[in-house]
This record gives structure tokens, sequence and C-alpha cells, in this order.
């Protein structure tokens, strides 16, 4: 550093190899920053980029190959007022929402690149693809090679290993100053002469990896030109299908059907990729070395519009909390919008008192691109007996005490906390005969008890009242009954009224008990052609319930018909994992393996949204969905995929991704399961598990309305709650 700070300004480029994670350089050159103009880093230990310190000079910065990178922190680019190319080819970047949000914070930011042309060794516009005008825009924007050699005047410096061996003089170099192992180069000539450095096994991997494949690009979305009606969007495709620059099949831009893409990184398969990244960054010109057209953009904000939401409830503008709070006061309506009376009449939402609380939820969303995500602590710093931890299997919220949260392990005990303080409740050792905890349920008029369930088909109804705080404590009081066994158990509900209670499992029948009297009063066989995976009551009606199966179908039944045929009968187009519904019985949710997540109308089964996410192509990525905020939006995660999705019950567009990952090692968490916090607008909370090196099972709360780089840790005296709500 010492010798990098002494050349200063006179500094061109650095390149930085294989640094090694035990030494500081690359932290502190990260953190105070650089006079370079060029900067190459190819690292594969750095995990989440935070390059806050000062590079007021850098225009060029080359992170090609750095694997371990998953994610961009918040200020990692907000030192650098002159950058203009950026690649980032073969990263582990994924999340559209947060790299938008550091991308942004570039004002020169002119080139991009997450993908490369074969072709190409720098950011700007393929020539072999827009021909003449490709090459005269890249003579425009000045398009500088990323390993280009470079004149006399300046300085090149390359740094290998970072451990200084001394310095070796050649007379073939030149003005070549070398430092093997922390190799510098100070560059005279032209041309690289020695290239030894290079190994073969290198170059020998970098041909094996060269390889192709064919990406989706749909159009990108604009952030402030929201809310175009769909007709008009399906009109222009029609018009560019016309004048052949559109293909309605595939829905993108026939001069990006056949582009292929090299060396791509997660983000870059993300649907509508390229469409989102050209509409949240206006000021780029170049992306993956196509350069942006007049008609990208229009179909881009066209796109946006059609399938994401900028900010919740159809807020198009950023306010801050202050803003919203102030308006509340003076008893103004506190819109944004110019039309804001037609846009009251048109929007699903309507002129209900909820619309400062949406409003104040919108304003802190919108600041907090990076959401906060903590850990349970009670699940990883509570011990059983021989050092062992729990492990979570299965959780519900406290349907009326907003601090209160259950969970089941995988070993069979059954845990309450007090998930906002982190506190132990109750908990009740796994008896003899309970297994693994798949099913819970609270009684909603009598709310110190809870329906558990294992899948050896064991039922229990517990009295928290009754359950000891502390690890390791027995008090047979808290079961207060016991239940004829349901084999191969997977899901129990309770009605509306706490008189019955539903069981389903790996079989085609489903059970009815009595709660007041411990029996099971009726059997119900053969329901389904396969195993019924979930059974769920209405919330408001005891009679009403729904059964989702792996034979690919949803039925809804009524227990005032003796369920012998069931109302009606709603397929999917693989098998069904859950179904839920809304919190005002419009709706059911219906989630398929493969993230195949739809809305049909309660009352007659009729699909009222298909959210079209985009599938893995795995037959085990077994997906789950349920409500937040009352019933406008939804949650949904899979258990092959580590990122949360979140989408509006009404429009179907995508508002957020929450990807998931371990802090201390920062691998990959999957979604085990997932519940929308009752009582906080865009609060949940997701079971995850982790597959390396050991499998990890936590419960991680999730923040929509709070940074993760804030200065407060997590203030629940803050949160918004969803009383506030209607429906």
């Amino acid at each position: 550093m010492p010798l990098l700070q002494t050349i200063k300004l006179k500094l061109r480029a650095v390149d930085l190899h294989d640094m090694s994670p035990e030494e500081s350089f690359l932290q502190e050159l990260c953190h105070h920053g650089l006079a370079c103009h060029i900067l190459n880093i190819r690292c594969t230990h750095i995990q989440k980029l935070n390059m806050a310190g000062t590079f007021m000079q850098l225009h060029t910065l080359n992170l090609d190959f750095c694997t371990s990178i998953g994610s961009l922190e918040k200020d990692c680019f907000s030192c650098m007022p002159s950058l203009m190319r950026l690649s980032m080819c073969e990263t582990r970047v994924a999340n559209l929402w947060t790299t938008t949000a550091a991308l942004s914070k570039l004002p020169s930011l002119l080139e991009l690149r997450f993908q490369n042309c074969l072709c190409c060794k720098d950011t700007g516009p393929c020539p072999a693809s827009c021909g003449n005008k490709a090459r005269i825009a890249s003579e425009k924007l000045g398009s500088a090679p990323l390993n280009k050699c470079l004149s006399s005047e300046t300085s090149s410096i390359s740094i290998r290993d970072a451990t200084f061996q001394g310095f070796l003089a050649e007379e073939n170099c030149g003005d070549l100053l070398s430092l093997t192992g922390s190799a510098l180069i100070k560059e005279g000539s032209g041309k690289f002469d020695n290239l030894s450095h290079i190994s073969e096994v290198e170059m020998s991997s970098c041909l094996q990896r060269v390889g192709s494949i064919e990406i989706s690009s749909d159009v990108p979305p604009s952030l402030n030109g929201l809310s175009k009606l769909e007709k008009k969007i399906t009109d222009k495709e029609e018009i560019l299908a016309r004048t052949h620059m559109w293909d309605l099949k595939n829905g993108r831009l026939t001069s990006l059907k056949n582009y292929i893409s090299h060396y791509p990184s997660p983000i870059c398969f993300e649907k509508h990729y390229r469409e989102y990244m050209v509409a949240s960054l206006p000021r780029l010109e170049v992306l993956d070395n196509l350069a942006i057209t007049k008609m990208d953009r229009e179909m881009g904000r066209t796109i946006f519009s059609k399938y994401y939401e900028y900010l919740p409830y159809k807020r198009q503008n950023k306010q801050s909390v202050v803003t919203v709070l102030q308006k509340r006061e003076m008893g103004t309506t506190g819109s944004s919008c110019p039309n804001f009376s037609k846009f009251k009449q048109s929007c699903h939402y309507g002129k209900s008192q909820y619309h400062f609380s949406r409003s104040l939820a919108a304003a802190k969303l919108g600041s907090a691109a990076w959401p906060l995500l903590h850990p349970l602590h009670t699940i990883s710093h509570v011990y059983k007996e021989g050092s062992k931890k729990l492990r979570a299997r299965q959780f519900e919220y406290h349907p009326s005490d907003s601090c209160l949260m259950v969970f089941g392990t995988l070993d069979g005990e059954v845990v309450v906390i007090n998930h906002e303080s982190g506190k132990l409740v109750g908990y009740v050792p796994s008896a003899n005969n309970m297994n693994s905890v798949l099913g819970l349920c609270w009684l909603k008029k009598y709310p110190s008890k809870l329906l558990a369930g294992s899948d050896n088909g064991c039922l229990k109804l517990f009295d928290i009242n009754h359950i000891p705080p502390i690890v390791g404590g027995v008090n047979r009081s808290a079961c207060v009954a016991t239940f004829d066994d349901f084999d191969q158990l997977t899901s129990v509900h309770v009605n509306s009224e706490d008189d019955l209670f539903l069981a389903s499992g790996y079989s085609k029948d489903v059970a009815l008990y009595d709660i007041s009297s411990g029996k099971r009063l009726q059997l119900f066989t053969n329901m389904h052609r396969e195993p019924i995976n979930v059974v769920k009551f209405a919330h408001h009606s005891p009679f009403l319930f729904a059964t989702s199966s792996f034979d690919h179908d949803v039925k809804l039944w009524d227990l005032r018909q003796k369920p012998q045929w069931p109302c009606y009968t709603a397929s999917s187009s693989s098998g069904n994992v859950m179904v839920c519904f809304s919190p005002d019985d419009r709706y059911l949710l219906v989630s398929a393996v493969d993230n195949e997540v739809m809305q049909l109308l309660a009352v007659d089964g009729r699909l009222h949204m298909d959210f079209k996410i985009a599938s893995t192509g795995s037959a085990h990525n077994y997906t789950r969905s349920y409500y937040v905020n009352g019933s406008d939006y939804i949650i949904s995660g899979s258990c092959d995929e580590n990122v949360v999705r979140i989408c509006c019950t009404q429009t179907g567009r995508r508002l957020r991704d929450v990807y998931l990952e371990d802090v201390e090692s920062g691998s990959s968490l999957y979604v085990q399961s997932l519940r929308g916090d009752p009582f906080r607008l865009f609060h949940m909370s997701v079971l995850t598990a982790s597959k390396r090196p050991c499998s990890k099972w936590e419960i991680i709360k999730v923040n929509l309305l709070a940074s993760s780089h804030g200065t407060e840790e997590h203030s629940h005296g803050q949160n918004i709650r969803s009383t506030f709500l209607g429906g």
C-alpha cells in the first residue's frame, strides 16, 4: 500500500490476482481506495463487495471471475464518481434489486456487463452484432480494453499472491519492472513480452470453460413511468412483431434472440434481466456488449410496468417518512400523483383509512433496498443434552399475541418463544413416540393452547401456561389431550370455532377430530388419487376446508355435505405442495412443484392470478406460498432455492426478491417453510436449511422496512402494525 500510494496520480492500472484471504492488503485497499484509472481484481475469496474507499480517478473496474462475490454492499460504489466501465462476468451476483440500487450510485457508468460476447475483450458494444454503428459508439465512449497494454507515460501494476519476493530485471523487458509473487509491472513498450506468469493449468482451465448458452432477454422496466394498461403493452408488442423486431412467442427483441452468452453471472438468468437493468439504470449505454437503443428503453419501461412494482401499493414516487408523517398531520392526502382522484378510483386498494399506513410502509421499503435479516437466536443459542442444538422443522406465529411463536423440531420437541426478545417461553421435550414435528396450529378462542402433530402420527394438545420455560424441564400437565394417531402425518388445522380439527398425511385420506372429546369423528377416504400434503380450514367458516395433493388437484369441501364429492376441483400442471385461504377467505393460494403459484377465487375455483414465477426444471423443487399484509401480497419460496419472492395479489407484479445466505459461511440457505407476520407490514419469517458444510436449520426473520445497513439493529418500536390494514 505505501508503494501504491507513493506512485499516486501517476498510477494508471492495477491488476490484483489470487489474493489470500488472510492478508489485509485487499481489505485495506477497498477501505482506503486508490488513485489508479483501471483496476482489475480476480479473487475467489471476496463474498460481499464493499469498495467504500475513495477511487476518484477510477474509470474501469474489472471483477470478472471473482466467483465468490454474491452481493453488492450499499456503499461499495459510493466513491467512484468517474467509473464508466464495470465488468462482473462469472460472479455469484443474482439479486436485481440490490444490484441496481448499488449501481445507481455510479453517476458516470456507461458500460456494464455480467456476461460477455466471446469476441469482445472490453465492455463496449460488440462490433460483430451491431456493425459500424457499434464501432462509432465505441469510439465515442472511448472504450478501453480491460487488460490493454498502456503507454510509457503511465504505470501499470500487477500483483499476484501478494507475497513480495524480490525484483527481477531482464533485458528484453525494457521499462518493465516485475515483482515475482507481487508482480509489479511498469510498462514502456506496447506489448507484454513475458507471459510466463500465466500457467498452463490456468490457460487449459480457461479454454475448457469456454461454453455458450442462449439467454432469455425479455424487456426491462422503468421506474417512474409505471401503470400502463396491459392492452397497450400487448399492442406495442404486436406492432413490433409486425416490424419483425419483437418475438411474440419468446417475449423478447429479435435482435437479442440469438445472443450467445459467455461466463454469465446468475443475475443474467433472471426473467426480464436485461429490461430491468436498462430501465433501472437510465444513463447506461451498453449492457453485456450490446448497445442500448431507444427501443430498448421504451420496451423496458413497458415491461417494467407490466411485471414489476417500483413501490408497494402502486405508489409511483419515493417519499421520505418525514414527508408522509407531515402530510398525515396536516390532513392532506399525501399523494404524489397528479391525477390522484382517478388513481384512487382505479386502485383496488381504494380510498380506505389505511392510506397513510401504506404510504408509510412504501416510504420505508423504498429506502431499504437491503432488508434487515437476522436469525432467531433462541434456536442457535439453546442447547439440549449433549450440547446439541434445536433444529426447527415447522413454525407458526401466534394469532393474537404479536410476540409469540411456536416451532417444532426434527427431534420431536415443541418450543414456544418470544420472537421479539428471543426469550424461551416454553419447552416440551420429545416423548418416546414423538418424531419430527410437521403439524402445528394455535387455537384462536383458547390462545394458550396449541395442537402439534409428528410424522409418525402422534397428535397432542398442549397448554403453554403449563409448559416450563427451561430446556429439560418436564411437566406432564402441559399435554391437555392425546388423540388417535394418524399415520404418516404431514398437516393439521383447527377450524374457526376451535371445536374440530383435520389431519392429513402421506395417504389419500383425511381424518376429522373433535377437540373437546378427543375422539376421531370420521375418516374421509380416497379424497384424492395421490397423497394429500396439506389440509386447511377457511378462516371464517367452520365447515369449509381445502385439500391439496400431489395428484395435481386442489379441492374445496363442505362438512355439511358429508364430504363425498368436492364443491369443485382445480388443477395444476404439477403436484400441489400446499394450499391456504386468504385472511378474508376470498381466495385460495395454491403452490405446486417448481414455482407454479396461482391464486383462485374461493367461491368457484376460477383462476384469478397466475404469478408466473420462473421454474428451475427440478421435479423436487417444492414450493410454498403464504399471504402477507392481509391479502395484499404473497411470499413464495422453494426448497432448492435461496430466494423469497414478494408479489402483489391483485396485479401479480414482483415487488422484491430476498436472497438468504448464512452470515458466517456465506453459503446459501434454502427455503423449507415461511410465514408472513400477521401483525406487521412486510415482516416475515423463513425456515431455512443449508447443505454445506453441514446441515443447519434455523428461522430467519426478515424486515423489508428496515435496512441491514442501518445503525439500529432491529427496533420493533418502529414497526408498522398490519392491524391498520383492511382484510
